[in-house]
């Protein structure tokens, strides 16, 4: 069984980042679970560090406890959105303990463009290869176009449904690479 979970970088009540988390979520096979995260936490201050935010000690916990990420993010003016950027600064304290670092984490990023969020997607992996977090190898999953992918609630596009499970068994097929 490899525990998976999803996190969605927008709020919005449509997001298309949920979507693609729910589209994926309903396709993996049955020894692949992914659990789908919250990541409505406080600003980031590094004085509020020590003060034990229960958002963030539990978003802390569910990554040390899964076997892989999924970030889905949209792109805001040529970015990662504050919200995804605020739970990894929060999710890599206390400094020289990141709940990242190793962990294998899949980048998906959309767009309503036919560029996909490749700008948020090299934003995300930047800062993920500071945490040392292993990146999945392989093409970027990116989808352009993303609201014709869509239908209630959950990301139907075959071609990247398929694109996106290949993704995630690139990840496992990392996972048993890796040294233990």
């Amino acid at each position: 069984m490899l525990n998976l979970l999803g996190l969605a970088g927008s709020l919005r009540r449509e997001s298309h980042s949920m979507a693609i988390l729910r589209g994926l979520q309903a396709r993996l096979g049955p020894d692949r679970r992914l659990y789908i995260g919250d990541i409505r936490l406080p600003l980031y201050n590094e004085d509020e560090e020590g003060h034990g935010h229960p958002p963030v000690i539990a978003l802390r916990r569910e990554i040390a406890a899964c076997d892989g990420v999924i970030l889905a993010t949209p792109e805001y003016n040529y970015g990662m959105p504050g919200l995804l950027k605020n739970a990894i600064d929060w999710a890599s304290r206390p400094y020289g303990a990141s709940a990242l670092t190793g962990k294998p984490v899949l980048v998906i990023s959309s767009s309503l463009a036919f560029t996909g969020g490749v700008r948020a997607h090299a934003q995300l992996n930047d800062a993920l290869l500071s945490l040392e977090a292993l990146l999945v190898p392989g093409p970027q999953a990116v989808i352009g176009g993303v609201a014709d992918k869509v239908d209630q609630g959950r990301l139907v596009d075959e071609a990247s449904l398929d694109f996106l499970v290949e993704s995630v068994e690139r990840m496992v097929a990392m996972r048993r690479m890796a040294p233990r």
